[in-house]
């Protein structure tokens, strides 16, 4: 089962080093500690940063102005995919 408050988390020490705003994906690669192969991982979840930009629906609503708006978008969107 996934701990759905452990993953947000996770996202939000991944992202928040970004340079707010960013305007699309590839502005958050940077933050990344290991880059798209950043992996995210809760009980049976487990995906990384790349996956789960291809995985989402939508692939966000760009620009983000802070950390908790992106996270909470993903956490929306694997919640709507059944992904979590």
């Amino acid at each position: 089962m996934v701990d759905k408050d452990d993953l947000r988390q996770q996202f939000i020490e991944a992202f928040e080093g970004a340079d707010y705003p960013v305007n699309s994906p590839m502005d958050l690669v940077p933050a990344l500690p290991d880059g798209p192969a950043t992996k995210f991982e809760s009980g049976d979840f487990s995906m990384t940063a790349m996956e789960l930009n291809t995985q989402t629906s939508g692939g966000g609503d760009f620009p983000y102005e802070d950390v908790e708006t992106f996270v909470d978008d993903i956490m929306e969107s694997l919640e709507d995919e059944d992904l979590i």
